[in-house]
């Protein structure tokens, strides 16, 4: 799957990385309401809609190799009607979650030849869920800077060489069979890589021979005016870059706004929205526990037990070193961070003063996880090297998993209650 930096990093913490890529594998390899290539296209758009190239690029690999269509790679417009309508969904989650209605799920429900089935329609809000947290964590890490055409990124990946993203966990709970998969996968992708250089390889000599007789025919034509430069084809979609970089690697996609649509919409203060038109989120009007899990679990079977092992597994990790620094207990201080989240997409937990934020979290710290939670694309290796100077790597990709793990929660509250409001 080619998430090696990702799960480098994620394999300071052994047994979440399991837990995370048994629900990637599941979301995106194994049964479920959507066809394989519109997975991938969809994540490719939650990607997109953070300007996360790592992202957009393994999975415009896996679109490919799932047999899509590669016209659909040249955007949105080439894409069929149905896909197009989850664009609006894909916008507000990614950005402003509290703005999803009945009337969304509504509108992509009707029926007409572009309906959503409710079950395909949960397993797409998942997906970009799953996606738009990850970019999160992508950036929050490092990974996205490591894929930049500036070079590498300043971060440190957990161990030297290209090892198969699993042999971190072997012996920590990852399992036999999932090993093997993973290692076939990665086995194909450097098989599908040669592949694709191949592919480039001759276009550049394609290109470079119409060069060649351009110029031949300009010679011959040199009385009769400036010749225009022939136009350029090639059998990768526009949206595709048919260049390499510096190691021969296929750089993916170039030009990510043709995934989206209404670029300028981002974040916006919860605090400064419009209080006539959105109200605050109560979790003791509706949790995860009550009322996601079984909801979710219905729809797209098995899912919801994933997402809670997820849940369960971050919120586990130990924290004892973080906590003692903070001067406060393990439990007290992911529980502030996890709040401080959910608070600014305006979700609120009626039993928690919220002082308490502002006394375990310093600013620093509080600037950095409100940039990677609402607007990722801004992080640099800056931020990760000046919040927390004292803490060890581990304990900084422990943040970003908590990060990872509220910011998926919190949009799928807000996704799951619109879901159930229509059903109502």
């Amino acid at each position: 799957g080619r998430l090696e930096a990702v799960t480098q990093q994620m394999g300071y913490h052994p047994q979440y990385l399991d837990s995370f890529l048994k629900t990637q594998h599941y979301l995106m390899h194994m049964d479920g309401p959507l066809p394989f290539d519109c997975r991938h296209y969809i994540a490719i758009m939650a990607a997109a809609r953070h300007q996360c190239r790592y992202l957009v690029n393994l999975h415009v690999l896996q679109f490919l190799r799932a047999g899509g269509d590669p016209q659909w790679l040249r955007g949105l417009d080439f894409i069929p009607q149905k896909l197009r309508n989850l664009n609006e969904i894909n916008k507000i989650l990614a950005h402003r979650p509290w703005l999803i209605t009945k009337e969304h799920i509504e509108k992509l429900l009707k029926i007409s030849e572009w309906s959503w089935s409710l079950a395909e329609l949960v397993h797409a809000v998942v997906l970009l869920a799953h996606c738009h947290a990850l970019a999160s964590f992508v950036f929050g890490c490092g990974c996205e800077q490591d894929e930049g055409p500036g070079g590498r990124g300043s971060l440190k990946p957990l161990s030297p060489g290209n090892q198969c993203f699993c042999e971190a966990t072997a012996g920590n709970g990852c399992s036999q069979e999932l090993l093997r998969i993973n290692r076939k996968r990665s086995l194909d992708s450097c098989m599908e890589l040669d592949s694709l250089r191949e592919r480039v390889q001759r276009i550049h000599v394609e290109t470079e021979g119409r060069e060649e007789m351009r110029l031949l025919q300009q010679d011959r034509e040199e009385g009769e005016g400036r010749l225009g430069a022939p136009e350029h084809r090639s059998d990768l979609p526009a949206g595709l870059s048919p260049l390499t970089d510096t190691d021969g690697e296929v750089t993916g996609a170039t030009n990510l706004a043709c995934y989206m649509q209404d670029p300028d919409f981002g974040y916006q203060d919860f605090a400064r929205r419009d209080e006539d038109q959105t109200q605050v989120f109560r979790i003791q009007d509706y949790s995860w526990e009550d009322h996601g899990f079984s909801l979710v679990n219905r729809l797209y079977s098995d899912i919801g037990h994933l997402l809670d092992e997820k849940f369960r597994m971050v919120d586990g990790l130990q924290s004892s070193a973080m906590a003692k620094r903070q001067g406060c207990e393990p439990s007290v201080f992911k529980r502030g961070i996890w709040n401080y989240i959910h608070c600014m997409f305006g979700i609120r937990y009626d039993d928690y003063d919220y002082a308490e934020v502002n006394q375990l979290l310093e600013r620093m710290l509080k600037v950095y996880i409100k940039t990677v939670t609402c607007y990722p694309e801004k992080t640099n290796s800056e931020m990760f090297d000046r919040f927390w100077k004292q803490f060890k790597h581990s304990e900084k990709v422990h943040v970003n998993l908590l990060i990872l793990e509220a910011r998926m929660q919190a949009e799928l509250l807000y996704a799951l209650q619109a879901i159930t409001q229509y059903m109502i």
